[in-house]
This record gives C-alpha cells, structure tokens and sequence, in this order.
C-alpha cells in the first residue's frame, strides 16, 4: 500500500513535488544530458552516491544547494569539477544544471489532475527541493498555495521542518493532507510528520491512488476505463 496516515480522514489537501511530479521523469532529463555532454554516467552516479545517500552527513553540496547555501553557479563548478567525460575532456562548468533540466518538461496530464482536485474542493501546495530548476513560477502560483521551495525557506525534504512549515502555511491537519513525490526518502519523511503519501511514478497510477480516496475523482483521465 503505497498511502499511509489517518485513512478514515477526508483528504483536504494534496502537496507535490515539482520535478518528476509535476514534470516528466528528470531521470530521463539526465540522460540526455549525460549523452550530449559526452559525460561519463558512472562518474555522476557516483556522486549522487556521494551527496544524496540517506544516511549522508548534512553538508554536502546538494544539500547547501537545496537550502540555498550555494548558489547554482557555485554548485555547477563543484558538479563539473567531480564529473568526468568519455573523451577525457574537462566538463564546462557554466549552465551545469541547466543543461541537466533542458529535457525536463512539465506533465500536461498532472496539471489536469490538479486542475481536476480544485474543483472538487481539494486544495493543491508545492513542496520541492530546489536545484536551481526554473520553475514556471506564474502557473504554478496561479495553481497551487502554497509554494515552499526549499531555497526559499532554507530548508529541504525530508527534514521534518519543511513538511511542518508547509502544513502550517495550508492550516489543515497532517492526516487529512496526501503528499506525492517521486523519491522515497521523501515519502517516508512525509510519513514520519502523520502526512498520508504516495511514490509517484507517473500520472495514471497516481490518479487511481487519488480516486480512491477523493470521491467524484475519476480513476482515469475522461473516465476511460483501464
């Protein structure tokens, strides 16, 4: 079972993540990335081992990204500086990160399910760790209060305190809000602060999830059958 939390409590509100939630997967962003910088994929694998594993020390790179320690243009000469290329060529260290989003596009059919949830009467928020994505900030507040993007506030998933700034600022209780991301130890952070949650692998399976707890929800887009 992919949702935890207070199942008897109606669902108020549900809180997203933006790359690989809002957005198609960023693991395939990275891939075209990777091809077309000619970069060795195990030399960015491992540091993604180095500064993401859970169990890390708080510190490392991504993590002073995430909270805005470091700026991207900081970050992108860190990143090239650790990365190593096929061709034994040095890494460019400008625009790092943007190459490395360039292929990641918003999810029109996630959109539509939030769209879908505010005329029922469920509210929508943002919740994202940022690595200096450029988020399309004009659609997303027009759609979802609030936003609270980790660099912003200074803090970062899974740290319980975001997840508690972000319920404070919907003003519902943690067991009536189900938050959707894309990467475990996210989901489980939501978990330990009483939020219900679901690993989002893409938009269909998602929207079954929500249908079974929002009534008037339909499980597939248009109401076509499975």
């Amino acid at each position: 079972m992919t949702t935890s939390g207070q199942a008897s409590a109606p669902v108020e509100a549900v809180v997203l993540d933006y790359g690989g939630v809002l957005t198609r997967p960023v693991k395939e962003s990275i891939a075209a990335w990777l091809e077309a910088d000619g970069i060795e994929p195990h030399s960015f694998s491992r540091i993604l081992k180095a500064w993401m594993s859970r169990g890390v020390p708080a510190g490392t790179p991504i993590h002073r990204l995430e909270t805005g320690e470091l700026t991207v243009e900081e970050f992108d000469a860190l990143l090239a500086a650790e990365l190593s290329t096929i061709d034994g060529r040095p890494v460019d260290p400008v625009g790092v990160l943007s190459r490395l989003f360039a292929a990641m596009r918003p999810d029109p059919a996630m959109f539509d399910l939030v769209e879908e949830l505010r005329e029922l009467g469920v509210r929508g928020a943002l919740l994202s760790n940022s690595w200096g994505n450029t988020y399309p900030r004009e659609r997303i507040d027009a759609l979802l209060d609030p936003v609270v993007i980790s660099g912003e506030v200074g803090l970062r998933k899974p740290q319980a305190p975001i997840y508690e700034l972000t319920l404070a600022r919907l003003g519902v209780p943690a067991g009536s809000v189900l938050f959707l991301d894309d990467a475990e130890p996210n989901v489980l952070g939501a978990r330990a602060v009483g939020m219900r949650a679901h690993l989002h692998v893409d938009a269909l399976s998602t929207r079954a999830a929500l249908a079974a707890l929002v009534p008037g929800l339909r499980p597939t887009p248009n109401g076509a059958p499975v």
